[in-house]
């Protein structure tokens, strides 16, 4: 049985960093899996912040968070991580992260973890 599992949210302050973690488990970090992280503020839809393909660790990234956040993944782990640097207010949401796996086309989400930036 797949989960994922996100930790790591939490209240900050303008300009603050929070590190969000998703662990994995139920399947492996194959080539043909992609990894992301989204997020949905309330009365918003559901948008992608970052992602990492497993197979050549290529990244994604919201134009909203280029060069503030940061996506990885850790193989033997089976983890995915996100920092999150020069936090705004308006990244306040629920962070939820996904797996697809492009082989047999399964598609998984964690339960989400708030993340709030306020002072």
């Amino acid at each position: 049985q797949v989960q994922l599992v996100e930790s790591g949210g939490g209240l900050v302050q303008p300009g603050g960093s929070l590190r969000l973690s998703c662990a994995a488990s139920g399947f492996t970090f194959s080539s043909s899996i992609q990894m992301s992280w989204y997020r949905q503020a309330p009365g918003q839809e559901r948008e992608l912040v970052a992602a990492i393909t497993i197979a050549d660790g290529d990244t994604l990234y919201a134009d909203s968070v280029k060069g503030r956040f940061r996506i990885w993944n850790d193989n033997v782990k089976n983890m995915v991580d996100l920092q999150m640097n020069g936090l705004k207010p308006e990244d306040s949401a629920v962070y939820y992260c996904n797996a697809r796996d492009s082989y047999t086309h399964g598609d998984w989400w964690g339960q989400g973890t708030q993340v709030t930036v306020s002072s």
